[in-house]
């Protein structure tokens, strides 16, 4: 996550009263965003919800029916040539072409936006290595794994050198490795800079990720905060402890007073906030299953920890 969240920082994209319909569907009811230069802003939400809408017309690629928008100072109508200049967009679907090698797929991104001979070979094959792709980059990506195609999908995004990058759902459908590598490479455009605007379906990744979370449901903006602010407003919920020994279960039970015990089963049930306190090197206690890490609190380590 973003180190300097809490710092000041002028606007990337400011989003008033976005609305968009399709005939009788209404698809985005009054959406309202503001995403601070340098931070990842994460979409959540189901399919349906409204999120890829949001990004095609920040994009320029579709017009909202109604509302205003800016991104990166530029008004999203009177000045869309301009946003396009400082805009890269890897949708959900994989943009690259299987007839073309992995490299040829980077030199004609290059071409399209107008890049020097030299600089957009340059610009590839530093994007080939920083995208562990040197070894493919001859071989065309129907041979590719699904985690090459969508890194090489965020190579070519990134051909440009875009201010601000939209990545929609980009880690759909990959394997749990593959999904690693791509949170790593977001993590990095964060650190040169750079302003994310990422939508997904998953719970953790935006945890994993996002500086600020904006929950998107039939439309509409349900819930906008921080991943911690987030967890802490959700009533009742708890995670579950299951443990090897009653003694674990005994030392965990002392550290964490708010907890229910289950000595038959050796489980131990604390509410959210409490874990957030007291454990902050778990893994996010918004999955359904983790694996518990060693906690600060606890010197034992536990098996298992999900949320009911």
């Amino acid at each position: 996550m973003n180190a300097s969240t809490n710092q000041a920082r002028r606007i990337a994209v400011s989003v008033s009263g976005l609305r968009k319909t399709y005939r009788d569907k209404v698809v985005l009811d009054g959406v309202d965003l503001s995403i601070g230069e340098g931070e990842v802003f994460a979409l959540l939400g189901p399919n349906g919800a409204g999120k890829t809408t949001i990004v095609r017309i920040l994009s320029t690629l579709i017009p909202a029916d109604a509302g205003t928008a800016t991104v990166m100072g530029y008004d999203l109508r009177g000045q869309a040539g301009a946003v396009r200049g400082v805009i890269g967009v890897t949708g959900q679907f994989s943009a690259v072409d299987n007839l073309l090698t992995g490299e040829e797929n980077l030199l004609l991104m290059g071409r399209l936006l107008h890049l020097p001979a030299t600089e957009r070979r340059a610009r590839a094959s530093e994007l080939l290595e920083r995208f562990d792709l040197v070894e493919a980059a001859r071989q065309t990506p129907a041979t590719y794994s699904g985690g090459m195609t969508r890194r090489l999908d965020i190579a070519m995004t990134l051909m440009g050198r875009p201010r601000l990058i939209f990545l929609d759902e980009p880690t759909t459908g990959l394997d749990p490795r593959s999904r690693q590598i791509m949170w790593q490479l977001i993590r990095g455009l964060v650190a040169e800079g750079v302003t994310i605007l990422l939508t997904t379906q998953y719970l953790e990744e935006a945890d994993q990720l996002a500086d600020r979370i904006a929950m998107l449901d039939r439309g509409r903006i349900v819930a906008e905060g921080t991943p911690e602010e987030l967890k802490r407003r959700m009533p009742g919920a708890h995670i579950r402890l299951r443990f090897a020994d009653v003694a674990s279960l005994d030392e965990a039970a002392r550290e964490l007073d708010h907890g229910t015990r289950d000595d038959e089963n050796l489980v131990l049930r604390i509410p959210t906030r409490v874990a957030s306190d007291r454990c902050e090197t778990c893994l996010p206690a918004s999955a359904t299953t983790l694996q518990w890490r060693t906690c600060p609190s606890i010197r034992r380590t536990s098996t298992t920890c999900s949320s009911p």
